[in-house]
């Protein structure tokens, strides 16, 4: 089916007056929703006088929120571990030398010392258990035991009483 000048000056007129793609479609008769569509498109019709479906419902004004305020407190100051051993002294290889990362064996301890961008970068070397990374001083830095969390029961009880009565309030 073609579109004859009458049928586009329709299609003009239906579409000026806000109908669906759909709606126009059925109107004209003889032609798809996409057709419709395509050949706005190719019209260059602007937009809509009036929104194409006519709402049914008053349109409904949004509430208003209210939200409980929450008391939160400033977050404790971090605790920084101090190792319970002291670190050993990097240790020389035989010929005098620090421990490099080409003299390095899997027996030596891998526990950087120093900026490695300076020239004096070394790593520990002390003997290490078999296939462990660092000797038993710096492992105890490094395989620290995880920080059990401490809560209050005041502050979990106030943080969900107000979280419920933010739901009381928007729901």
């Amino acid at each position: 089916m073609a579109w004859t000048d009458d049928r586009v000056e329709e299609l003009k007129k239906l579409w000026a007056e806000g109908l669906s793609a759909s709606q126009i479609a059925k109107k004209i008769g003889g032609v798809t929703r996409n057709a419709v569509i395509g050949k706005v498109h190719r019209l260059g019709l602007s937009g809509r006088a009036a929104p194409s479906r006519p709402s049914s419902r008053p349109a409904r004004t949004p509430k208003p929120r209210v939200v409980a305020p929450v008391k939160a407190k400033a977050p404790a100051p971090r605790k920084v571990m101090e190792p319970a051993i002291e670190a050993p002294a990097p240790e020389r290889l035989p010929n005098g030398e620090f421990a490099t990362v080409l003299t390095l064996k899997d027996s030596m301890c891998k526990w950087p010392i120093g900026d490695p961008a300076s020239g004096d970068f070394r790593f520990c070397g002390h003997r290490t258990k078999a296939g462990d990374a660092y000797c038993e001083a710096h492992a105890q830095i490094a395989y620290q035991p995880q920080q059990k969390r401490k809560r209050k029961v005041s502050d979990a009880q106030a943080a969900l009483d107000a979280l419920q009565a933010t739901r009381r309030v928007n729901f």
